[in-house]
């Protein structure tokens, strides 16, 4: 398994260096200090499993993330981060991060982590899985009965991820449907709530309640 390992402390990437070496099978065949190196090295190196930091200078993991998985499919991303809020872990799984660890994390937990990946199947911390769980409960709970202004229920669903910034590509992904069917949902979303173009559409969104 080739591993790519991405953090902008160097006492850390050495670290990480140290540990994927020492597992069964794992080549590290390189590291970068940000999101912008990162992005060159996957297409220098194609690694397998990218190990990705998400706060970084220049070009932050996140959007990183994004390039790499749009850029490069057989490449996935693990990340691993000292940030647990909702925020982050959303933006990184939207993102198209298959693993989601946090630093307190130990060997065996990367090594786990690292090789689900390589076999195109997600991995979270605990910590973070358990966050998602009681996410979605709370969303179970808080959701209205029916969205406003006619909005369908799939439409409500599509607007919701458009406030959060994802791109139609990525309700695509999220939703397992087609971009042009997302793309039709948002004209539907446009017409249905009198928007001109997203930005009013995400003021609308947080106007309801759906964000």
């Amino acid at each position: 398994m080739k591993v790519l390992i991405v953090d902008d402390q160097a006492l850390i990437r050495d670290g990480l260096v140290t540990i994927c070496e020492r597992l069964p099978d794992v080549e590290v065949v390189g590291t970068a200090a940000d999101g912008q190196q990162a992005v060159a090295a996957v297409a220098a190196t194609a690694p397998d499993v990218v190990l990705m930091d998400l706060r970084m200078p220049r070009v932050d993991g996140i959007e990183a993330t994004r390039e790499i998985t749009a850029s490069h499919p057989g490449t996935h991303v693990v990340v691993l981060t000292t940030y647990s809020d909702d925020e982050s872990i959303h933006a990184a799984l939207a993102a198209g991060a298959l693993g989601y660890l946090t630093k307190d994390a130990g060997r065996e937990d990367i090594d786990r982590a690292l090789r689900a990946a390589a076999r195109g199947q997600a991995l979270l911390d605990p910590a973070v899985h358990a966050r998602l769980v009681d996410l979605a409960r709370g969303r179970a709970v808080e959701q209205p009965d029916s969205p406003p202004d006619g909005l369908t229920a799939r439409e409500a669903e599509v607007l919701t991820h458009l406030a959060r910034g994802l791109s139609n590509r990525e309700i695509a992904r999220v939703l397992f449907i087609s971009e042009p069917t997302v793309k039709t949902h948002v004209n539907r979303i446009f017409a249905k709530t009198g928007s001109r173009d997203r930005a009013q559409a995400v003021g609308y969104a947080h106007e309801h309640g759906l964000v």
